[in-house]
Order: structure tokens, then sequence, then C-alpha cells
């Protein structure tokens, strides 16, 4: 009797190991974005968060894995997901300055792979007196550029980023890019500016 019990634990216990594990894996994403100014450096970043709808959560940052099947939601849907004080995951990217018309930028690139059992790619990526258009492509063509070197697609690094993005286009392993990119002029009065950008993860 004793002994059924035991392995009767063991099974629980087991099932409940697998169950906390395969919560862990995020099945859903949202990408965001945002601005925000003030006198202080911290809070110019608690207003970006509010800009951006995620300043309610608290959150974890975590590295550039799009995880198997993971389907992207508007940043409504994703946002209406989550309560307040919860912990969330999330890739984000920043920057900051109190230069006056300083350009920032910040962007989330997206790499989806072809066959979504595999894993995708997500890449942070900042920058200084870039376009919006210019800071989303170098973005998008990091988070290609990494799933690429998983898929074994070949490409040459040397080359323009609009020659790699048609080879990401005629590959059947890639099957999608995008990107989330704020960008903003530094306040003329020298508050502090943060951009942000990110993708948030729900399990």
């Amino acid at each position: 009797m004793g002994e059924r019990l035991v392995r009767s634990e063991k099974v629980a216990s087991s099932t409940l190991v697998c169950s906390i594990l395969e919560n862990m894996i995020p099945k859903r994403i949202f990408l965001t974005k945002g601005v925000g100014k003030h006198r202080e450096k911290l809070t110019s970043f608690e207003a970006a968060l509010r800009d951006a709808g995620i300043a309610p959560f608290n959150i974890v940052r975590v590295s550039s894995i799009l995880p198997p099947g993971a389907k992207i939601l508007p940043r409504s849907k994703g946002i209406q997901s989550l309560s307040p004080g919860e912990i969330i995951h999330a890739v984000v990217a920043e920057s900051s300055a109190n230069e006056p018309h300083r350009l920032l930028a910040a962007s989330i690139g997206v790499a989806i792979p072809s066959d979504r059992s595999q894993y995708g790619y997500l890449s942070e990526y900042h920058s200084f007196g870039e376009t919006e258009v210019r800071a989303g492509d170098k973005a998008e063509d990091l988070a290609a550029q990494m799933l690429a070197t998983t898929l074994g697609v070949p490409f040459d690094p040397d080359i323009s980023y609009d020659e790699r993005k048609e080879l990401w286009k005629i590959s059947t392993k890639i099957v999608k890019t995008m990107n989330i990119t704020q960008t903003a002029i530094g306040d003329k009065y020298g508050l502090w500016t943060t951009v942000l950008a990110a993708a948030v993860m729900i399990p």
C-alpha cells in the first residue's frame, strides 16, 4: 500500500512538473512600442512603458527566441490577456538621450520559419541618427540572419540588406520577417527622451 502511494505521488509530481514546463513556453506574443519624456531618465522610461501599454506589469527581460508556433496577437488583444501586477517576459529594446534634437530609435525584429514547429528569432536593436525605416530594416535583418544560420540558409554578410532580403524571400525556410520600431527626436529643452520596442510573451 505504501509503495503504491509513493508511486502515485511520483506520477502526480512528474505530471505537475510537465504541466509547469509546458506553461512556461509562450503560445502567444504581441509587439508594442512607446516614447516618453521627463527631466529624470527613469521617469522617461516609465512614460515610454505607459505609452507602450505595459507599465502595469512586472517585466522580466528575456533573450531572443520566438517560441515554436507562437501566435502574434494585435497589441490590444495581448494587453487584454494580462492582469496588472502580472510577471511578464519580454524582449525589449530601448534607447535614451537628453541631447536636444538627437534622433533615437529602438526596434524589435521578427523572423518566422516556414515550419512553425521550429523556433524563430526576435532581435533587439537600438541606435542614434537612424530613421524608423532604417532601424526597422536592421532589426529585421538581424533576426533573419540568426534564423538563417540556424536553418542552414546560405547568405553573404557582406552584401547589402536589400540583397539579403531577396534571399530571405526566395528561401522556403523563412516565411516572414517584420519589425516594430519607435523613433523620437530628443526634447529641445534637454529633457530625457526614451524610446522602446518590445515583444511581450504570453503563456
